[in-house]
């Protein structure tokens, strides 16, 4: 249907989707990490209780345990370096210190959206997801594999974006107001009225 009705039209996978992809590898790896830290204190929990001691767990020189460590380190791995407050600035600091496979995929997960900012070619975007797909293959993160999958076999319809730089913004923000069209109406009843209005409203 849509090759009749678009017959030049090209596919392109949202750059949005891309990225959130990469962002929510960093979240898996740091959501696994904080797990293991809520076992292990646990365990130190239940043996200063069995000793009789009450439990004080260590704190880095932000004020944060390694459970909240890695608790609010949350926002601060979804936002660009240059973003951060100074109190996500300290606290990334010891997580990277901690952590340094949430750094090296917090980078990974930053320079694939450099190169949706910094490519206007499709060739050399091409070139550079390339490497950057080597630099994932190479990291061995588990997390990432959804990341490299989706980009290997959608790559065709991924650097179609740099083209026209194109995205679903505007079919998104339309969808937006027919959904809120049709919620004034609590439903459709009659479909071919309802477009009608529709075609009058937004033409």
């Amino acid at each position: 249907m849509d090759s009749t009705c678009f017959p030049v039209a090209r596919r392109v996978t949202d750059r949005f989707h891309v990225q959130k992809l990469a962002y929510e590898a960093v979240q898996e790896m740091r959501v696994k990490v904080r797990r293991e830290a809520q076992d292990e204190e646990s365990i130190q929990i239940a043996h200063a209780r069995a000793c009789g001691k009450i439990y004080h767990a260590p704190v880095f020189e932000n004020g944060d345990s390694r459970k909240q460590l890695l608790a609010r380190s949350i926002y601060l791995l979804y936002k660009k370096e240059s973003l951060w407050t100074e109190s996500q600035r300290a606290r990334a600091a010891i997580l990277f210190r901690e952590y340094p496979d949430i750094k090296k995929a917090y980078y990974l997960s930053m320079r694939l959206g450099l190169i949706y900012h910094q490519c206007r070619h499709k060739d050399t975007a091409l070139t550079r997801l390339a490497r950057w797909y080597d630099e994932v293959d190479k990291s061995g993160f588990l997390a990432f594999g959804r990341v490299a999958r989706s980009i290997q076999t959608h790559y065709q319809q991924i650097i179609n974006f740099f083209d026209k730089r194109s995205t679903n913004a505007a079919s998104e923000s339309f969808n937006a107001k027919i959904k809120n069209f049709r919620s004034q109406f609590r439903g459709v009843k009659d479909k071919a009225f309802f477009l009608f209005r529709l075609c009058n409203i937004y033409a």
